[in-house]
């Protein structure tokens, strides 16, 4: 299956989380089936101590499922692996329309970088990587060959995204 992929990269506070959100909630409600994909740079983890799962990955087990009625989640201790490749991740989400991928900078599928006024970081990223198709600001952007959106133009940047990706009925 074709996968339509369009990622959401930016320095740190640049709005990443906050655009991802807002791009899954308008394309979800103009009838796409959307994934995500968070790429991390710390240590993360998603489960509890003490719950049932955390004892099981803490035993030693590489992968622990977690299944109800509801939802179902698939932890994989890396245990000294090398962290996988995107597409590696890709090829392991079910079936959508589109995947919203978070981060991954350095990924060679189309991006729409966000900027901030308040981030501590506002090195345009996209003079290096001819992957980013656009950019998203709070502030006025000048001397930018791309498309920019304000970072709050929701509706846009997810017609964008439809355009950009070849995302049709």
């Amino acid at each position: 299956m074709m996968r339509h992929v369009f990622g959401i990269t930016g320095w740190k506070n640049s709005g990443k989380t906050t655009l991802t959100e807002k791009l899954v909630a308008e394309l979800a409600r103009r009838g796409w089936k959307v994934s995500t994909v968070k790429h991390a740079h710390h240590d993360f983890d998603i489960d509890t101590p003490g719950t049932d799962s955390f004892r099981h990955r803490h035993a030693g087990a590489t992968e622990v499922a977690i299944v109800s009625d509801r939802r179902w989640a698939l932890m994989h201790e890396l245990r000294g692996e090398d962290e996988p490749k995107l597409d590696e991740i890709l090829s392991r989400l079910a079936p959508s329309d589109i995947v919203l991928v978070e981060g991954y900078k350095r990924e060679m599928h189309n991006k729409i970088e966000t900027r901030r006024l308040e981030a501590r970081d506002r090195t345009p990223l996209s003079t290096g990587d001819p992957h980013i198709v656009a950019v998203a600001a709070d502030f006025a952007v000048s001397g930018e060959s791309l498309p920019v959106f304000d970072l709050d133009d929701t509706k846009s940047i997810a017609d964008f995204v439809e355009r950009t990706t070849g995302l049709t009925r």
